[in-house]
């Protein structure tokens, strides 16, 4: 019987079919993944929808934690691809997580962004402290900001030598603190805190408002000093305040005591009074201005800059007496003798007593 004839020709042509079968198919799959992974490097990621975003990654994060608090920003568009490109791009690695206060900006890669992680390039934050009374509350706002340990700045705040170096004691230190908008990187230690600020101190004080003190024969510790007092007394309509600064350099020139309400408030430590009655008067403190003349030793809170301008640049009148309008509109009644002045107390007094404000 013969044997079938092989079609070794077919055979080639079925073998040839098959290798460029397989040829395509891992083709096909190279270019695939090659855009995949072009996808994933080189594809923007990150959508703010032009809100500013920041993510802080803390001391001793590692790479997962770092990733999944960018994750819950609200900003990444694929999350499983940044961890991935974090891996491939070794974030993972020892030493490769960086700690500090990052923007993450519309459009941003995340190749791009694990590169600006990875160098610790970071973004400086906006610094603010306002509303501040006392010593600690400030030293827990500005910790509460950047990386210094509050013990560590509040030993700064209260060394002699320290504050010396300055230009301040312990106590007028606080004055230094001018409240606005700082930019400066989280990772700023205590000591370059309290350098900028100075540096900020130093270019606050201008010429100009150096010249309008010292017309005024006071120091820039107690223009601070009476511009929180002033603050502390017009909370609420800083229009008002040029007047009440007014008032008490009038008193303070005919050697007559302030008689503050907010410092016999700030010297009994109880900020929740909101009547001062003649117990509160009796306090013993160097910041009881019923008890003591002049300025207390330094200031009740950190004094805006409008409070301070309005020390520099005061309403020149004649009023020695001011009280809270009867309204409780938040002005006051200004009057030039203690006659006056009884009568717009008595009104304020009957009307905190009608509201059944008793302390």
């Amino acid at each position: 019987m013969a044997k079938p004839r092989i079609d070794y020709k077919a055979k080639a042509t079925r073998r040839r079919n098959r290798f460029s079968y397989t040829v395509g198919i891992i083709g096909l799959l190279l270019i695939t993944f090659s855009y995949y992974f072009y996808q994933i490097f080189f594809t923007p990621n990150i959508e703010t929808k032009g809100k500013r975003t920041y993510v802080l990654i803390p001391r001793g994060a590692d790479w997962k934690t770092a990733l999944n608090r960018i994750d819950t920003s609200g900003v990444v568009v694929d999350k499983m691809s940044l961890h991935f490109v974090g891996r491939m791009m070794s974030y993972d690695k020892p030493g490769a997580v960086k700690p500090g206060n990052y923007e993450l900006k519309d459009g941003l890669t995340n190749r791009q962004l694990i590169n600006i992680l990875k160098s610790g390039s970071q973004s400086p934050l906006q610094l603010t402290f306002n509303t501040v009374r006392l010593r600690q509350d400030l030293v827990d706002r500005l910790a509460a900001q950047v990386d210094v340990k509050p013990r560590t700045l509040d030993s700064l705040l209260r060394s002699p030598s320290y504050t010396r170096s300055l230009g301040f004691d312990t106590t007028s230190v606080l004055t230094m603190f001018i409240p606005n908008t700082y930019e400066l990187y989280w990772n700023t230690s205590a000591e370059n805190l309290m350098q900028r600020m100075k540096k900020e101190y130093e270019k606050f004080w201008t010429p100009a408002r150096d010249a309008k003190r010292e017309k005024l024969g006071l120091t820039r510790a107690e223009v601070s000093t009476l511009a929180s007092i002033v603050e502390a007394e017009q909370q609420q309509h800083a229009d008002e305040r040029p007047r009440v600064a007014g008032v008490y350099l009038n008193r303070l020139k005919r050697n007559m005591k302030l008689q503050a309400d907010p410092t016999v408030v700030y010297a009994n430590g109880d900020f929740g009074i909101k009547r001062v009655l003649n117990v509160h008067l009796t306090k013993d403190s160097p910041y009881n201005t019923y008890k003591y003349a002049g300025l207390p030793p330094g200031p009740i809170n950190l004094p805006s800059i409008a409070s301070i301008d309005a020390v520099l640049n005061p309403e020149s009148h004649d009023y020695l007496y001011f009280c809270a309008k009867e309204d409780f509109s938040g002005y006051h009644a200004f009057a030039r003798n203690e006659q006056e002045h009884l009568v717009n107390a008595r009104r304020y007094q009957a009307a905190l007593s009608r509201a059944g404000i008793m302390k």
